[in-house]
């Protein structure tokens, strides 16, 4: 059958075909030209990555820098050389070179060429410069240091210049150009306390709050959890200092004094003090207890005729307390002698070892001091060169006077403390005084009573101030007192106080053999320091502290 179709329709027909085919030779040339401009492309980023790479190989300043091998920090070798402390970097040493140590404070990079590096030593911080330099620094190099975590420890060799304007920032008001730069350790790189977060005053909380910012604010168990970090603060350096000084001083002062420093068991096997606060454990199949005190052994040191001995120890108090100056580990500063006529020679010591002590840290801490201040603000305690006594009555007197009573034969509770401390600052302008002849009652069993009203006792508490707490008031220090030296009248005390004397039975046979009267005295460590500097809880001056609640870390 003959076709239909028009030969103007084929022609058509033939023509788009041939349109099309055109159309598609086009489109693949210019894919095909697109797919070789990709594969250049490639290829030329190929090579500028192995180029790149092999420049980075060839650096020729490679050896200037990098992470330091552990085979190299296993005491391989002594080199022979000397590092310079941030804190004697100053404006003389200017184009001297120097090899300093330090955690990285800060890192910041300026573009590929430069970076900047500030380096912090216990408190001290120097700001170190990577500049991009032909046969100095190379730009892998200030890669390398702009990539450092912060509280890395770096090793830096560099020289030292003095820049025209004042550095911000810085402890140290010099720069180092750096030439060398190795990493010792590497920190990780998100800490769970910014050291600059835990550094924060409460100042600088309300400067935020006015002008509508938003500070991280660093809470107290958050910082004991990560305590390595917390103590890095240039506070918690100082607060810490200042506690080495006052074991040290309190050392010094008593070997002065012809004392004898001794050391005593903490594993006993009865009560140091009394009453249920104490931590009981199995000893070889026998029950034991960790010593509430050195009382008992310092006691037996003065029997032994040792005359005047001291002691800086552990002492443990199972007291389920929760206050911001209870711990159930401190750290005892410890005092017994013999007594030639009257308490008060003990008091006497006590007096002058304090003043000293107060004298020597602000005479010779006040760096350390300047840095707890600028965190925690505090006034220099008032204290006189004499320190004040009163008698327990007399300072229930001047409670009684502003409407305070008081139980004559009782003890003062905290609030009273308090207010008596306000008293004693308005009347005789003075934070640290003593308060002696306690009711007997309210005293352990081995001291002694007073001659004329055995009710009360030949005992003292020392109170200083607690200005950094809601409110200026006191708090005791100090315990001491003259000791019962007649095992006889002893024995009745301690059961009259329901202590087991078998238990003790050591303790007092040692006063069989003849013992001079004595006395002494007890302080923990953490609370000096704290109310030193007027702080508001003693586990900011404990390192590691131990309450009812926290074991580690």
């Amino acid at each position: 059958m003959a076709s239909t179709e028009s030969p103007t329709a084929a022609a058509a027909e033939a023509d788009a075909a041939d349109s099309k085919a055109v159309i598609s030779k086009k489109a693949a040339k210019k894919e095909a030209a697109k797919a070789e401009k990709l594969r250049r492309q490639q290829e030329a980023a190929a090579a500028a990555a192995a180029a790149a790479a092999a420049a980075e190989e060839a650096d020729p300043l490679a050896t200037n820098y990098g992470d330091v091998p552990l085979v190299d920090l296993q005491s391989k070798a002594v080199s022979g050389r000397t590092w310079t402390p941030l804190a004697r970097l100053e404006a003389e040493l200017k184009d001297q070179s120097v090899l300093v140590r330090g955690r990285a404070h800060n890192v910041r990079a300026v573009g590929k060429n430069m970076t900047f590096l500030v380096l912090r030593e216990r408190g001290y911080t120097v700001q170190c410069v990577l500049t991009v330099s032909l046969e100095l620094v190379s730009r892998q190099m200030v890669k390398f240091a702009s990539g450092l975590s912060r509280e890395s420890i770096v090793d830096v060799e560099g020289v030292v210049t003095v820049p025209s304007s004042p550095i911000k920032g810085t402890t140290q008001q010099v720069e180092i150009q750096v030439r060398k730069i190795y990493c010792i350790s590497r920190s990780a790189a998100n800490l769970p306390i910014n050291i600059e977060d835990a550094s924060r005053s409460e100042a600088e909380f309300e400067r935020a709050e006015q002008t509508g910012g938003q500070l991280v604010r660093v809470g107290q168990d958050t910082r004991l959890n990560y305590r390595v970090l917390d103590i890095r603060t240039p506070a918690n350096l100082g607060i810490f200092c200042i506690q080495c000084q006052v074991s040290n001083k309190f050392k010094e002062f008593l070997l002065l004094e012809d004392f004898i420093e001794i050391h005593t068991p903490k594993l006993i096997a009865g009560s140091s003090e009394g009453g249920s606060a104490v931590f009981k454990l199995d000893y070889k199949g026998q029950p034991a207890c960790l010593a509430q005190s050195p009382q008992h052994h310092k006691q037996m040191a003065i029997c032994g005729d040792f005359g005047r001995v001291f002691e800086v120890g552990p002492v443990f108090r199972a007291e389920d307390s929760y206050t911001h100056r209870h711990l159930c580990e401190f750290t005892g500063l410890d005092v017994e002698m013999e007594i030639k006529e009257h308490y008060s020679e003990v008091m006497d010591i006590v007096d002058r070892l304090f003043v000293a002590m107060f004298d020597h840290l602000n005479q010779n801490c006040q760096k350390e001091l300047d840095a707890i201040r600028r965190q925690y603000p505090f006034e220099p305690l008032k204290y006189l060169p004499k320190t004040l006594r009163l008698t327990f009555q007399e300072g229930v007197q001047m409670l009684q006077e502003a409407g305070i009573e008081i139980d004559l034969l009782g003890d003062l509770n905290t609030e009273s403390e308090r207010k008596l401390g306000q008293l004693v600052l308005e009347k005789y302008n003075t934070e640290f005084y003593m308060l002696h002849r306690y009711p007997l009652a309210v005293r352990p069993f081995y001291t002694m009573p007073c001659y004329d009203e055995p009710a009360y006792s030949n005992s003292f508490d020392v109170f200083i101030r607690g200005e950094g707490l809601p409110s200026l008031y006191s708090e005791e220090i100090i315990s001491g007192a003259q000791r019962v030296h007649v095992p006889e009248f002893l024995s009745a005390r301690a059961e009259a106080c329901g202590i087991n004397v078998s238990t003790i039975s050591s303790y007092i046979d040692s006063f069989r053999y003849g013992s001079p009267p004595h006395g002494g005295f007890g302080v923990g460590l953490e609370r000096v320091v704290m109310l030193f500097c007027a702080l508001n809880n003693i586990r900011k001056t404990s390192l590691f502290p131990r309450d009812p609640q926290r074991l580690t870390p």
